[in-house]
């Protein structure tokens, strides 16, 4: 931490400073975050997802064109299509809010990391549970 001289690294330093200003403003972004909604649309158009902060579906809504040719499967498909990109739009808001938190150095690691294809948590987190629930119901 310090040199052979005695003296604190001022690079060190700064750092320091920059993770206190961080933790000081976690907990303004965490509310930030807990007001965050994702909003989806199927590639229709005919369905839209509205997701909560934690990726929970807030709200659906179906065009009553859907009924005109009822298919249980196509209707599916569409919100589970919508569902996907609320989901992104609210991860990706998170992703920007923690970015902004961290110091520049801190942020372009963590980008690093997670845009690693070998990162297994990476994948891991980047998955949606309608995905992995069909994964599994496909096992069956």
């Amino acid at each position: 931490m310090s040199s052979p001289s005695g003296r604190v690294n001022p690079a060190l330093i700064g750092m320091l400073e920059q993770i206190k200003k961080a933790t000081e403003e976690l907990p303004k972004a965490s509310q930030r975050m807990m007001k965050l909604t994702g909003v989806g649309w199927s590639p229709d158009k005919l369905v839209k997802v509205v997701v909560g902060p934690r990726g929970q579906l807030a709200d659906i809504d179906i065009d009553p064109r859907v009924f005109r040719k009822p298919d249980a499967a196509a209707l599916q498909a569409a919100i589970l299509a919508a569902s996907r990109e609320a989901v992104t739009d609210v991860n990706q808001q998170r992703e920007e809010i923690m970015a902004g938190q961290f110091p520049a150095d801190m942020g372009s690691l963590q980008h690093e990391m997670r845009s690693n294809e070998s990162d297994t948590i990476g994948k891991l987190m980047n998955r949606l549970d309608a995905d992995i629930y069909a994964e599994g119901k496909e096992d069956r």
